[in-house]
C-alpha cells in the first residue's frame, strides 16, 4: 500500500465516522450554546475581555464596566431574581475567581438544598484587582483600586485601595504604600 492510498483510506474513515459529523455539527452551531447566550445578555462597556470558558449566569443582572477583563475558567453567577454583580471600569480578574450573588440559607432542622436563596448585589468599584482562586460573596462592595490577593474569600466590603487577604479577607495593606505595608 502505497502512502497515497493508506491517507485516501484514512480520510474515508473519516467521512465514514459518525464523531466526524458530530464535531463539525458542534463547530456550526456554536453560537447556540448556553455560554454564548448568556454572553450576549451582558451589560458591558467598550473593551471588555473575558477567556472563552468564564461561565457567566443570569447575565443579564451582570454589568462590567468598559476596560475589564475576566480571567480563565472564572464563574460570575448574579442571582436568579434580585441579586446583581456590577463591576467598575478597568477591573482585572485573574484565573478561577467566583462571584456569587446568591447563598443558601443556613435554619437548622432545614437542609441545605431546601433553604431559600438568599440574594444580594455585589458591586465592585474601578481599578480592582481580583487574584486566582478569589471568591467573592453576596452583599460584598470592593472600593475604587482594591486588590484582593490570590485565595482570598471576600465575605465583608473591602475599603477603597485597600489590599485584603486570608480566609476571610482582612485588609494586609495599602495600596500606594511602599511594599503594601497596613497605613497606619
Amino acid at each position: 500500500m502505497s502512502g497515497t492510498d493508506g491517507k485516501l483510506g484514512g480520510l474515508a474513515r473519516s467521512l465514514l465516522d459518525p464523531r466526524t459529523y458530530a464535531h463539525a455539527f458542534r463547530l456550526l452551531h456554536f453560537a447556540s450554546y448556553s455560554h454564548v447566550q448568556q454572553v450576549r445578555r451582558l451589560n458591558r462597556g467598550a473593551n471588555v475581555s473575558f477567556a472563552p470558558n468564564v461561565s457567566f449566569r443570569n447575565a443579564e443582572r451582570i454589568t462590567i464596566g468598559a476596560g475589564s477583563h475576566i480571567g480563565e475558567h472564572s464563574v460570575i453567577w448574579a442571582g436568579n431574581s434580585t441579586g446583581r454583580i456590577v463591576f467598575g471600569e478597568k477591573c482585572l480578574l485573574a484565573p478561577n475567581v467566583t462571584i456569587t450573588a446568591s447563598n443558601y440559607g443556613t435554619e437548622p432542622g432545614t437542609p441545605v438544598m431546601d433553604q431559600p436563596k438568599i440574594e444580594e448585589d455585589i458591586v465592585i468599584g474601578d481599578d480592582v484587582w481580583l487574584g486566582a482562586n478569589t471568591v467573592v460573596l453576596a452583599g460584598v462592595t470592593i472600593g475604587d483600586g482594591a486588590v484582593v490577593a490570590a485565595g482570598a474569600v471576600v465575605t465583608k466590603d473591602v475599603p477603597a485601595g485597600a489590599i485584603v487577604g486570608g480566609v476571610p479577607a482582612r485588609v494586609i495593606g495599602q495600596r500606594g504604600t511602599k511594599g503594601g505595608e497596613p497605613a497606619s
